[in-house]
């Protein structure tokens, strides 16, 4: 083992949170290294975020084409996957982050190229491909951001399966005939509508009650039955017992509960995600390995002055947004800390506090229609006591809707806090609402009463105009 090099700040998982990290330890000032073992950028750049979109956008523009009088005879025909696979290796640079290495020079931050692991208190090992070994030490902190990856569950058969992940999922250079997708997540929806629109017939399995949980329920209702439209078929309340593959290249067979069997030509199993913690030297410093790193409102670990985790990896928020939101929040606490600031701001939405992650998370889910929702579902806001009142408006109604697409479909709700009269959360479902949710969650994260609400006039005719009927709505 070589001598140990020092840095300030020594950063493990170069996805985009912990790109942030080094992007603003560096502007501070702070010398860091990052250590990655895959190609840095993460899933979000190569597996998930980017992918993902690039197939599902030309998907969604085709059909919002086909409710445009005028245009709707001209978009008729069936993508071209060929072209679509090409946008999507475009945008994720062919899968080589010779990008991400320029940008990192850039700022000059240093790479280890390798897998790391925590190597006692303020102290990382690396060992590379080539089998070379590196010891960096940090002066200041060291963070954790190795994010997570999918689960599978262990099912009889499934490992001769081969089933798909999301990263086949999102990187697949074939369209198979017939998807049979496991799970009612984003992953689930997002992909089914992809490859729905791809060519795929597409069967997606639930073992809930329907597909996006942890939104609205009218969401998943407006997605399912948009799918079912499209050619797909959604099943819920059902179990997937065991899994066949016939040979190598073979159709591949589910088992459900009583016995019911289901064939395809893919398997994509949508089932959950877990933290990438396993083999990460998590025991050299007293924590439990696989497990997630729970963390302060800064995102410090507890009894670890030194340590942080940022991203999934800390369970808070499992969107890339917020783990980059928490890395610019660790980022400035480890600034702060280092350049011996006597006091941090750590109240609730202070410079150095995540509180975004549980007030006003957002999420935008990209299946047609979107879907997005920021802060708490009228279910989540009773359960955590608050005396509120859901207010729901018919998207359709709106003007700028009916101007966007012919039969446009979609629904929005506002949960409102009585005591207080403001915003605790807001759900858009419908034809481009993923781009209504930012107005929501600057409302909600202002806490921006109903009464000035009243004065921010939507332009007409814009579906943003939905914000008005929601106001009158309330007021009555």
């Amino acid at each position: 083992m070589s001598e140990a090099v020092e840095y300030d700040v020594v950063v493990l998982g170069g996805g985009p949170a912990g790109e942030n990290i080094v992007d603003r330890t560096r502007a501070a000032g702070l010398s860091t290294a990052l250590v990655e073992s895959e190609l840095v950028g993460g899933e979000c750049s190569y597996w998930a975020c980017v992918p993902s979109k690039a197939l599902l956008r030309p998907a969604l523009a085709r059909s919002e084409a086909r409710r445009v009088p005028g245009l709707a005879g001209a978009v008729q025909g069936p993508l071209d996957a060929e072209a679509v696979f090409a946008h999507r290796d475009y945008w994720t640079g062919d899968w080589k982050d010779d990008g991400q290495l320029d940008w990192l020079d850039s700022i000059g931050a240093h790479l280890y190229r390798g897998h790391g692991r925590l190597y006692g208190v303020r102290k990382v090992a690396v060992t590379s491909p080539e089998g070379e070994h590196h010891i960096l030490a940090a002066r200041h902190a060291v963070v954790v951001a190795t994010g997570t990856r999918a689960v599978v569950p262990d099912l009889p058969g499934i490992a001769g399966a081969r089933p798909w992940t999301s990263r086949e999922a999102t990187s697949a250079r074939r369209v198979p005939g017939r998807l049979l997708i496991v799970g009612g997540s984003v992953v689930a929806a997002e992909m089914a509508t992809a490859w729905q629109a791809l060519g795929s017939r597409v069967t997606v399995l639930v073992r809930g009650s329907g597909l996006l949980p942890r939104m609205e329920p009218f969401a998943g209702e407006l997605v399912a039955e948009a799918l079912t439209e499209a050619g797909a078929v959604v099943r819920t309340g059902v179990a997937v017992e065991a899994v066949v593959r016939d040979g190598p290249a073979g159709p591949v067979t589910v088992v459900l509960e009583g016995g019911e069997t289901l064939e395809g030509d893919e398997l994509l199993m949508a089932t959950g995600r877990a933290p990438r913690t396993e083999d990460i030297g998590l025991e050299t410093v007293g924590l439990t390995p696989g497990d997630w790193i729970g963390v302060d409102e800064g995102c410090r670990v507890p009894a670890h002055d030194w340590l942080y985790a940022v991203g999934d990896v800390n369970h808070r928020a499992l969107l890339t947004h917020q783990g980059k939101y928490q890395a610019r929040i660790a980022g400035a606490a480890i600034a702060a800390r280092a350049a011996g600031s006597p006091a941090l701001d750590e109240g609730r939405w202070g410079a150095h506090a995540a509180t975004a992650d549980t007030a006003a998370l957002p999420q935008a889910v990209f299946t047609d229609p979107e879907a997005a929702a920021v802060g708490l579902t009228l279910a989540e806001a009773e359960r955590a006591g608050h005396r509120v009142r859901a207010v729901d408006y018919d998207l359709g109604k709106v003007s700028g809707a009916g101007l966007y697409a012919d039969g446009y479909r979609g629904r929005a709700r506002i949960v409102v806090d009585l005591d207080r009269e403001v915003l605790l959360g807001a759900t858009f479902v419908g034809p481009g609402a993923a781009e209504l949710v930012h107005a929501a969650t600057v409302a909600v994260v202002g806490e921006v009463p109903i009464g000035r609400l009243w004065h921010a006039v939507p332009s007409f005719p814009t579906i943003s105009e939905v914000w008005l009927r929601l106001l009158e709505a309330y007021r009555g």
